[in-house]
């Protein structure tokens, strides 16, 4: 037989097995997501089925082209009416809150970890995100009780706190090269990023509608082609241009998503599904790129970071950045500190340094996927919980947490 054949058949058993196993285990009351890299693991180099895969820049490649869709997605089912109110704090969060919560870590590693201080900047940049894909998924459901105003809220600052994540991984790998450079050239650049990336989307999201229509493609199969070349070109030219992809892809999805025409509700379904096959395959990408054996030197480095994160790190810069908002109180701010999940992109963004060959970055990438498995084991299954703790549950209709808990990814 063909090897092709078998590369396919292969393909297809990782995925099936992908699916069940995230299914498995939200049974059992764990994050989908636990499961997905479960199996990377268990097919991996360390695992029965041994499949040997350390290719840190493919799994980048990977993983960028996964979190267009997810973003692409996000930005389709993100309702504009509900996150309208709150776009001031949650672009506080996104920008100033990354920023805090990266120096905080960064502060953590040098003190607890012996990191250099370009290493613990580096740390603190990559997991300093909260993840879209993860809050996206649990914030998805039928028929819950969340207030709306913090559905929109952490939805919206998941959706756009990528690009600051990147940037700062970006300066910190500039100043591992170059340790002498200076940090002022710096600001114009990201504020260049984000405005192109801004215009790109919003622009490819106001006309892919029209796009459609002049078209007539209203009925057709190839809308929905036309909405996966939407989403590549938002991300890919805005990073031409000197923007930024992941923000562009996201507005785009979040323009097209609140403007009236017939292929609207296809096209969304068609992402929502396109997008949980792109968790999958990140997901299980990553798995692969993890040895199980090396995990247990990083338990206790691990378990030091995540505590910082989650007990100092989100919670100041939650309560820093909305401070100025009075509409949120301290029952809100601790709920929103908590639902700052992390996920794919914190370990995406952990390849980067591996690819540029920076020193210790194995162990960093180590380190960023111990935290990120331990907040969704704790955070995850937990949110229903501490949301009814809190009294932070609204009247109308929203978000199921008890269910949608345990299917985060």
């Amino acid at each position: 037989m063909n090897p092709v054949d078998y590369a396919f058949l292969i393909v297809a058993v990782l995925l099936l097995s992908t699916v069940l196993a995230g299914s498995l285990s939200s049974r059992f009351g764990l994050p989908a997501m636990i499961g997905f890299l479960a199996l990377g693991m268990i097919a991996g180099s360390d695992g029965p089925f041994g499949i040997v895969f350390s290719d840190y820049a493919l799994a980048q490649t990977i993983g960028v082209a996964c979190l267009i869709f997810i973003l692409f997605s996000g930005g389709l089912d993100t309702d504009w009416k509900l996150v309208r109110p709150i776009v001031a704090p949650a672009l506080v969060l996104s920008t100033v809150g990354v920023m805090i919560s990266a120096g905080i870590i960064s502060v953590a590693a040098v003190l607890l970890l012996d990191f250099t201080p370009v290493q613990g900047f580096l740390l603190g940049a990559v997991i300093a995100s909260t993840d879209a894909a993860a809050v996206f998924s649990i914030l998805r459901g039928q028929g819950g009780a969340l207030r709306k105003d913090l559905t929109g809220l952490i939805e919206l600052e998941s959706g756009s706190n990528d690009p600051m994540a990147i940037f700062l991984v970006g300066v910190a790998l500039v100043l591992v090269a170059t340790p002498q450079a200076s940090l002022l050239p710096f600001a114009p650049s990201f504020l260049m990023q984000m405005g192109v990336g801004a215009v790109v989307g919003i622009g490819v999201g106001f006309l892919l509608p029209s796009f459609i229509k002049r078209m007539r493609l209203r009925g057709s199969g190839l809308s929905l082609v036309v909405s996966i070349g939407a989403a590549l070109f938002s991300y890919g030219f805005a990073a031409v241009v000197g923007g930024n992809g992941f923000l562009a892809a996201y507005l785009a999805g979040l323009m097209a998503g609140n403007r009236d025409y017939t292929a609207r509700r296809t096209i969304s379904l068609f992402q929502d599904g396109l997008a949980w096959l792109a968790q999958v395959v990140m997901f299980l990408t990553l798995g692969l790129l993890v040895y199980p054996t090396q995990l247990p030197s990083v338990v206790g480095p691990g378990l030091a970071v995540t505590a910082v994160l989650m007990l100092v790190a989100r919670p100041l810069s939650v309560f820093i950045c909305l401070a100025p908002f009075r509409v949120f109180d301290w029952r809100a701010k601790l709920f929103v500190s908590w639902a700052g999940l992390r996920g794919a992109v914190p370990i995406v963004l952990a390849t980067f340094p591996i690819v540029a060959g920076v020193p210790g970055s194995q162990t960093i990438f180590n380190i960023v996927f111990f935290v990120v498995i331990v907040s969704s084991l704790l955070q995850g299954p937990t949110l229903a919980w501490v949301a009814k703790k809190l009294g932070v549950q609204g009247d109308e209709p929203g978000v199921n947490l008890q269910s949608a808990a345990r299917s985060v990814s």
